[in-house]
């Protein structure tokens, strides 16, 4: 009786084998590592712009990969959310976080909101911020007038939104003054002749 054939080995297909169960098990260790590193945060379903009430039906729960140097809410502030006001406008899709919602009526008590709309030469280049405290500037005219005599030349103020005034890069920003400066600040504006100065960020 002949012996059986030997099988002959072949190193190139016992290689890719090998390898391919090496990556097989590596694939299987990354998703399970994502799957580990995902954590369930808030998230809006559609914008809600500043000075909304933020309703259940404006968030969900997502799960997600969270990036260190984000700090979206957990989902365990669900309750804690609704009903707040957003802060700022948060765009749909986009994740909660805890500078994104306020539990402060813009404008509060004894307070207006004035819009005023400015040439790129009229705000700081590096722009403005929510919270930032600025002074609205009147400027001369041409003549070189400054004010009428009841009008100051300058008023203190918060910015509370910046969005984009049109295709020649004006911008319009809101403004947080006192209730009794609102007709100057208003005045002023509507000259076109204003500039904000930003004052210190430091407190």
């Amino acid at each position: 009786m002949a012996p059986p054939p030997k099988m002959r080995r072949r190193p190139l297909l016992i290689a890719a084998s090998v390898a391919a169960v090496c990556l097989g098990a590596l694939l299987a260790v990354m998703a399970f590592t994502s799957m580990n590193s995902a954590k369930e945060v808030l998230a809006v379903r559609s914008t809600v712009h500043r000075g909304e009430v933020i309703t259940r039906g404006d968030v969900m729960i997502v799960r997600v990969g969270v990036d260190p140097g984000l700090k979206p809410l957990p989902a365990s502030e669900l309750n804690n959310v609704v009903g707040k006001r957003a802060a700022m406008d948060i765009a749909a899709g986009g994740l909660v976080t805890g500078d994104e919602i306020t539990s402060s009526v813009v404008p509060g008590a004894g307070e207006s909101e004035v819009g005023i709309s400015l040439a790129p030469g009229a705000l700081p280049a590096n722009g403005l911020e929510n919270g930032d405290d600025v002074r609205i500037v009147l400027t001369p005219g041409q003549q070189g007038q400054y004010k009428a005599d009841s009008t100051p030349t300058d008023v203190a103020a918060t910015v509370v939104g910046v969005s984009n005034g049109g295709s020649n890069g004006q911008k319009v920003v809101d403004v947080l003054v006192p209730r009794d400066q609102a007709p100057d600040v208003a005045s002023m504006a509507a000259t076109g002749k204003v500039a904000l100065v930003l004052d210190s960020r430091e407190h």
